[in-house]
């Protein structure tokens, strides 16, 4: 018997939802080092940006901007606008996590789009199950990411374009997966639909990530409009 098949129901449903994210975002590294690569990044200034800055967004938005010839000081203030979410998810995940020191900062650096979506996918099945969801994505999106961007910008030159490898489709796709089975009411659905909407319209004229926090906003209004209600 394998020590998976050992473990509670729940923590092996946990540990499933956390490895299918971490792997299918961690790929999507690989997208990413062979872009900052082809903007003119070195391999060891690619390493850097996603083990020190670890936000797909923002480290896009860094080459971006600077590949496309504008400044240092740009690139760095587009990615701390599109930062900006994690701080929120941190505000959200603090009473889930409780924890304090050291184990603080470590969850400050992971604190991403997907820890927080796995751990708060993980609802129903208790706040022991949210915690793990929490650390074993955060973790394991980290290891996977920084592996393969290294694989990445090594490879960038036969690589060729990264989203012939439709690598930029693997994100969206599992966080439909995870989003998808907490859609149990029709306002649910109807402001996933909108959000969608939103994002499709704004993507077109939209800087890269400002869609993004077009619907979290969306999102937001929404909710403060319930409770007030």
């Amino acid at each position: 018997m394998s020590a998976t098949s050992r473990l509670p129901r729940a923590n092996r449903q946990t540990l499933r939802d956390s490895l299918s994210v971490s792997l299918t975002v961690g790929a999507y590294g690989a997208a990413f080092g062979a872009a900052s690569v082809a903007a003119g990044f070195s391999v060891l200034q690619t390493s850097l940006l996603s083990l020190l800055t670890f936000s797909g967004a923002s480290q896009f938005a860094v080459i971006g901007v600077i590949g496309a010839g504008g400044s240092a000081l740009s690139g760095i203030a587009t990615a701390t606008l599109l930062g900006f979410r994690n701080g929120l998810y941190g505000m959200r995940m603090a009473p889930i996590l409780k924890v304090r020191g050291v184990k603080r900062i470590l969850a400050s650096h992971i604190t991403i789009d997907e820890s927080t979506g796995v751990s708060l996918s993980q609802e129903s099945r208790g706040a022991d199950a949210m915690r793990i969801g929490f650390w074993l994505t955060g973790f394991g999106v980290f290891i996977f990411w920084n592996l393969f961007t290294l694989a990445g910008a090594f490879g960038a030159q036969a690589m060729g374009n990264p989203a012939a490898w439709g690598l930029d489709a693997a994100v969206p796709a599992a966080f439909l997966g995870l989003v998808w089975p907490r859609l149990v009411t029709t306002t649910d659905r109807l402001i996933a639909l909108s959000a969608v909407a939103l994002a499709i319209a704004l993507t077109p004229v939209a800087p890269a990530g400002l869609p993004v926090i077009a619907t979290a906003g969306l999102a937001i209004v929404v909710g403060l409009r319930q409770r007030s209600e």
